[in-house]
This record gives C-alpha cells, sequence and structure tokens, in this order.
C-alpha cells in the first residue's frame, strides 16, 4: 500500500537560485536508480531555470539485475501482468507526487513528469489516472500500461526507431490510444537512435516542458 512505500531520490534546487515555479519529476528505467536522470536536470534547467527537479528510486529492487531498482517486475511481460504490477506501484507515486507539491506550495499544473522506458510507463499511468490535470508528461523509449484514463494533459512521446529493448512500435500504439482517449499526444521519431535518451530528444523535451509550464 502506498502508507508502506516511501519514495525518495536525489534532487536538483532551481538553476535560478529561487523559489521553484514549477516540479518535475524524473521517473528511471527498470535496473537504475534515481541517479540515472537526475543528471539531466542541469540540461532541462537551461530551459526551466525555476523548476526543481526530483528523480526517486523505485521501491522494489530489480529482480533481473544484481542492482538497481524497478517500478514493477518485468519477468512477465504479458499486457495484464505488466498492468497489474503498474496498479500496485501507482498509489505511492500519487503520494509522492501530492507530498512534493505540498513541500514546494505548487498547484498540480505546475507539476510535470519525465520517464525514461518502465519510467515512462509509470509517468503515464500516474500522470493519466489523478484527480487533476498536470501539466504535461515526456516519455521516452517507453510504452502505455494502463486500462483507463481520467485527466488528459499534453503528452510528448519520444522513441528510437532502432530500440531493442521496447519496440519503436509501442509508441504508434500509445499514440492511437492516447488520442482515441482525448489526449493531446505529438510524437517523436529519433531515426537511427536506440534504446537511450540522445542529445535532440532532451531539446525536444526541454521545449515541449517549456511550454507546458508557460
Amino acid at each position: 500500500m502506498a502508507n508502506e512505500i516511501k519514495l525518495s531520490g536525489p534532487e536538483r534546487a532551481p538553476k535560478s537560485g529561487k523559489a521553484p515555479t514549477s516540479l518535475v519529476i524524473l521517473m528511471h528505467g527498470l535496473g537504475a536508480d534515481g541517479n540515472d536522470l537526475i543528471g539531466l536536470a542541469p540540461l532541462l534547467a537551461e530551459f526551466l531555470p525555476d523548476t526543481h527537479f526530483i528523480s526517486p528510486n523505485a521501491p522494489q529492487a530489480c529482480d533481473m539485475a544484481p542492482y538497481g531498482y524497478q517500478w514493477f517486475s518485468l519477468r512477465d511481460r504479458a499486457q495484464e501482468a505488466m498492468i497489474r504490477g503498474a496498479d500496485e506501484t501507482a498509489p505511492a507515486l500519487h503520494e509522492f507526487a501530492d507530498a512534493q507539491l505540498k513541500l514546494h506550495n505548487l498547484p498540480e499544473s505546475k507539476l510535470a513528469w519525465m520517464g525514461f522506458s518502465q519510467g515512462t510507463m509509470m509517468s503515464l499511468k500516474t500522470a493519466l489516472f489523478r484527480g487533476q490535470e498536470c501539466a504535461g508528461v515526456v516519455g521516452f523509449s517507453g510504452a502505455l500500461v494502463m486500462r483507463e484514463i481520467s485527466a488528459r494533459p499534453p503528452v510528448c512521446l519520444i522513441h528510437g526507431d532502432a530500440d531493442m529493448v521496447v519496440p519503436f512500435q509501442a509508441m504508434g500504439f500509445a499514440e492511437k490510444a492516447l488520442k482515441d482517449a482525448g489526449v493531446s499526444v505529438e510524437t517523436h521519431r529519433r531515426v537511427g537512435l536506440g534504446h537511450g535518451i540522445d542529445p535532440e530528444g532532451l531539446d525536444i523535451a526541454g521545449k515541449f516542458l517549456k511550454k507546458a509550464f508557460a
């Protein structure tokens, strides 16, 4: 249950040195930890100087590697199994987001999620099932793992067409499902990119988040 899971991870205060006017939660992938994405904060801060960044560690030790964490197990990659796993972890993320917004005295409209791989799955799962709409969601190299949508923030999906871990086609499936549900979605194909984030993709993300917070 959510109250049994207390998430934490590295964070970076606004580049401007001022109190934050927005918050970005960075969601790492399978077998990594919060340090994997917090290093992107200084680059994103060029677009978002008044934003606070935090990158929580997933709550479970990775069961497919001798290190790192996972948001849910991927030993069984059947859609229903992944949906169940995401459902079990989501309450802890809702609690975490609520606590961070309260700490920084910010409304939901000043919150954005940015995930990579399994972190994208959880970013979409959480942001699209909250009581209010956040500013937006950026997902790199991920997929849609959920049944229901109750909030419709704008979504930006970025995926390499040479991804051998999460198939590039997953972006198209997610785009169609989200658009069918009334979500505003933009997609970006990174030609020749494998399972990763490249400078061009990060530039797209920064510009999308700047617009989302405007």
